[in-house]
């Protein structure tokens, strides 16, 4: 169901009906309401439209909202020229095109698009349909002093949909880089900020189909982030850049018309 923050704006009630028609989903007038109270009686998840950020509430108290998470102090060490793990992993420059399967919140998406530029672009793609407004929402609205994560920001595009289907219409050696972070079989236990997007995430399991064709578009690389004992590396055949104490590594398939790492 969605509503609105308890003092709403005419704007902000305009926004949230718009979203309503949008999702297919009920919209409910807040009338001073607790959101606590709303969710008792409505019986489902709770999409609260405020002025400045949406917020999600669920039905196993967990709160959802859009924030840049580890985007925010990886763009400062980016600003200050050091070396970002990620970006060395898709060997990601200025003018590349940059392709994220797996959006999520658009951490790794928002740094792509700092190294790319305003020559550059890059596609999330998201299957959850409310998840995929609240990031889109989110990328445009997030207000931040450092002018280039507000740049990089807003230039992502944020597509709702199915990644297979989508890579599978794209021609041959049309994307540099193609991203996949799925969910990590073993949750890693310090990623506390995406604690409630794994109740909301669609868990698209990752086949031997999903990597030929990301391989066929892909013109430098196709990169892999998991957990460090994922056994999905040595499945689909990734050179696996192993990162001393990290909980993750990078997994690389380079393009066929690419030397090796």
């Amino acid at each position: 169901m969605i509503t609105t923050s308890y003092r709403p704006t005419e704007d902000t009630v305009r926004t949230a009906k718009l979203l309503a028609k949008e999702l297919d989903m009920p919209y409910c007038s807040r009338n001073k309401q607790t959101v606590e109270n709303l969710l008792e009686s409505a019986a489902r998840d709770l999409l609260v439209v405020g002025k400045e950020r949406f917020e999600l509430y669920t039905k196993q108290d967990a709160k959802f909202f859009f924030h840049p998470n580890t985007a925010m102090f990886r763009a400062k060490r980016f600003l200050r020229g050091e070396r970002e793990p990620m970006l060395r992993a898709a060997d990601l420059s200025e003018g590349d095109t940059f392709l994220d399967c797996t959006l999520g919140l658009g951490s790794d998406a928002i740094i792509a698009s700092m190294a790319v530029g305003e020559t550059g672009s890059v596609i999330g793609i998201e299957k959850n349909h409310l998840v995929s407004v609240l990031v889109r929402t989110g990328l445009q609205a997030w207000e931040t002093d450092i002018v280039e994560l507000q740049a990089a920001m807003s230039r992502i595009q944020v597509k709702n949909g199915d990644c297979h289907e989508y890579i599978k219409q794209l021609p041959d050696n049309s994307v540099d880089v193609i991203y996949f972070d799925p969910m990590f079989h073993e949750p890693v236990g310090t990623s506390d900020g995406i604690a409630p997007l794994r109740d909301l995430a669609e868990d698209s399991l990752l086949d031997e189909g999903w990597i030929k064709e990301a391989v066929r578009v892909s013109r430098k690389r196709v990169v892999l982030k998991d957990h460090w004992k994922s056994p999905r590396f040595e499945q689909f055949g990734f050179n696996v850049i192993k990162r001393k104490t990290a909980l993750f590594h990078y997994g690389v398939i380079q393009a066929a018309s690419k030397t090796s790492p």
